[in-house]
């Protein structure tokens, strides 16, 4: 059956069952009702023929019958019961509707003279089964002299009950009526707010967008009308670093650090935003169904791998043009070395190996100097060949020491922080120079990692010293289309990780200095 119909049988049978047990109901207390009513009357009755003085008065006669016949008649058209009967103690009737029965006993035994009191059941008598009430006669003197029978015959109940119950049927069948029209047109409406689909597309569909929504490699983000999220990916909660996390309900600003309103406003542009320390590229569009905009859909890519990959190719850039610089240099040193020699000015020529020393720029950063990590001492030497290039010089303090990393993860820590702190001194000090001091100690706490970064630029105003680690705070412009105002959020955001800080100070060389602190934690907590 298509998911109509189902609804519309499903729905009709709640109905048909409710009314049919409503009905049965309403039966059974109209013929209670029935039956209290008639019982209020035949007792009523009952107890008045019981107390007429002129029928107690009769039962001293010689003939009864001829006083209470015609008073018991009289009263039974009256109340409109099937009979009343007044007998003596022996039973002996002295009034009854066929008056062929006068004189007789009783059918059924005399219940209210036996116990002085009212009785009231369904017994089969000379007329059929009735229903009946008795009470007894009491004399001038207070003894039981006899009693009254008032009764109905079952068979005028139900038929009374008969004629009122068809108008409860008669409602009942217009109300299953009424009510299936209604279950159609509720099975129609239903049927339209899923858009006409059965149970089996439904599912179909479910299932489809489950295994394109989680096997997608893109992040996606659903959000409500009020910015809230209704639904992520498994690729948006892992860019998110929430993975395990049910971000149903949470509004999206608490997750991804933007302002919101530009990026749900600027649909199908695409921004930069953070997420923890993870750099994100996102894109909101419109979810529109009807023509009615119901939500917003956010794309989110990785940028964080995207940076690494090429802060390595402009390490190995760097790297290249330092060697092709060495290259150079060597070639002029032994092009003098060689014309020197061909003049016999040997003197000359010693001084000019004695001024290249160790063989130039490399030799700062060997091992010799104090840095052993490798990957940082690769980063500075690129770095201070693109610090070259926009006449900045780069020194590292002769006193920098910096032991192996206990893992790649705390190595990949330290390149982070070292290399945003060196581009924000190269973009604050343009034909400038720019120092950088690394002390690795071991403290009562443990290794600690200080990174200090000078400058000679403008400085930071004491105003700004904090807000300038918030996102997209930046005393730069943005230039090219560049967005700035994240390098020195990831800056603090992994020292607070690592349970250190980061801070910025005046430099020495009248700039600023920008000091982070990094805990080292050991390799084997790490695991």
């Amino acid at each position: 059956m298509t998911l109509r119909t189902q609804l519309v049988v499903l729905q009709s049978a709640i109905m048909l069952v409710v009314i049919v047990a409503s009905g049965i109901a309403a039966a059974w207390l109209q013929e209670r009702s029935l039956r209290d009513a008639y019982l209020d009357r035949m007792i009523g009755v009952a107890y008045s023929v019981a107390q007429l003085p002129t029928v107690i008065d009769a039962f001293d006669d010689r003939f009864p019958s001829e006083v209470i016949q015609p008073i018991a008649e009289t009263v039974r058209e009256a109340s409109d019961v099937t009979y009343v009967v007044v007998s003596d103690r022996g039973g002996v009737r002295f009034s009854h509707p066929n008056v062929e029965r006068i004189g007789e006993v009783v059918s059924t035994p005399p219940n209210a003279v036996l116990t002085g009191e009212l009785f009231v059941d369904t017994q089969t008598g000379t007329l059929g089964e009735s229903w009946r009430a008795k009470v007894p006669v009491f004399g001038r003197d207070g003894e039981i002299i006899g009693q009254v029978s008032v009764g109905i015959l079952e068979s005028e109940l139900q038929a009374d009950w008969l004629n009122n119950i068809w108008i409860l049927a008669l409602f009942l069948v217009v109300a299953a009526v009424v009510g299936v029209v209604l279950a159609s047109w509720a099975a129609s409406l239903v049927r339209r707010r899923i858009y006409g689909l059965e149970p089996d597309e439904i599912k179909s569909m479910l299932e489809t967008r489950n295994a394109t929504l989680h096997g997608i490699g893109e992040g996606l983000v659903v959000l409500d009308e009020r910015g809230a999220i209704v639904l992520c990916n498994d690729a948006a909660l892992r860019l998110l670093g929430r993975e395990g996390d049910d971000l149903a309900g949470v509004p999206v600003a608490d997750v991804v650090d933007a302002r919101m309103d530009a990026l749900l406003n600027d649909a199908g542009e695409q921004q930069l935003v953070l997420a923890g320390e993870r750099m994100l590229v996102v894109r909101a569009d419109p979810v529109v169904v009807d023509g009615r905009a119901v939500g917003t859909v956010l794309i989110l890519r990785d940028r964080t791998e995207l940076d690494a990959a090429l802060r390595d190719l402009a390490g190995a850039q760097g790297m290249t043009e330092t060697l092709r610089a060495q290259q150079h240099e060597f070639a002029n040193t032994l092009h003098t070395l060689g014309g020197l020699l061909e003049l016999g000015e040997t003197d000359a020529a010693m001084a000019v190996i004695e001024r290249a020393g160790a063989g130039g720029a490399l030799a700062a950063l060997e091992p010799a100097s104090g840095i052993l990590e490798l990957e940082v001492a690769a980063l500075l030497l690129a770095k201070r060949a693109q610090a070259r290039e926009h006449g900045v010089e780069l020194l590292v303090a002769p006193d920098a020491s910096l032991r192996p990393a206990p893992s790649l993860s705390v190595a990949g820590d330290w390149l982070t922080v070292l290399g945003n702190l060196v581009d924000n001194a190269v973009d604050a000090s343009p034909a400038g120079r720019i120092e950088v001091s690394i002390d690795d100690a071991d403290t009562d706490a443990g290794r600690v990692v200080t990174i200090v970064v000078d400058d000679d630029g403008p400085g930071v105003p004491r105003s700004q010293r904090e807000s300038i680690f918030a996102v997209e705070v930046s005393s730069k412009q943005r230039s090219g289309g560049l967005v700035r105002g994240y390098g020195l959020t990831l800056v603090r955001r992994v020292a607070q990780r690592l349970g250190g800080s980061a801070v910025v100070e005046d430099s020495p060389l009248g700039g600023a200095r920008f000091v982070a602190r990094l805990p080292v934690v050991p390799s084997e907590v790490l695991a």
